[in-house]
């Protein structure tokens, strides 16, 4: 399953990027969940995300690498009934004045579990990433520069 979700931000590369790297903008990607930082280790954070999904409580492990280009790349610690395999990147592109910010998830579901029955709530997920990034990125400006 390949997810791709692309907007625009009236921002430098650089600096959404920078922001896009901060710590409460990686926690506020899973936004409907309680996520905290719970291991640092060079350019990789790993944050542990609670939730509730269908009737069942688990935790989600994600590892967020700050890349030497400015990029992001993460993925799953796949240890749960769904994902084999989970992972992604956020890129940054100057377009015109400001930036292209790409968020790409490519992820393959354990053998008894259908694409189909993931594909709508990880649309939903992609999203709501892409919109709480997005938020981060133009509120960041007016932090950056008062």
């Amino acid at each position: 399953m390949r997810l791709e979700k692309i907007f625009e931000v009236d921002r430098p590369p650089e600096l959404s990027s920078r922001i896009a790297s901060l710590d409460e903008t990686l926690l506020s990607l899973f936004a409907d969940a309680k996520t905290e930082i719970v291991e640092r280790e060079g350019s990789r954070r790993t944050t542990q995300t609670h939730y509730n999904a269908l009737g069942r409580e688990g935790v989600a492990t994600f590892h967020f690498h700050s890349l030497p280009n400015g990029h992001i790349s993460f993925e799953k610690v796949c240890d749960g009934n769904v994902w084999q395999e989970l992972s992604g990147t956020v890129s940054f592109k100057k377009r015109g004045s400001g930036t292209q910010v790409t968020l790409k998830m490519v992820g393959r579901t354990k053998a008894l579990v259908p694409e189909f029955t993931i594909r709508s709530p990880m649309r939903d997920q992609i999203e709501q990433m892409a919109s709480s990034l997005r938020a981060c990125i133009e509120a960041g400006e007016a932090s950056e520069s008062d």
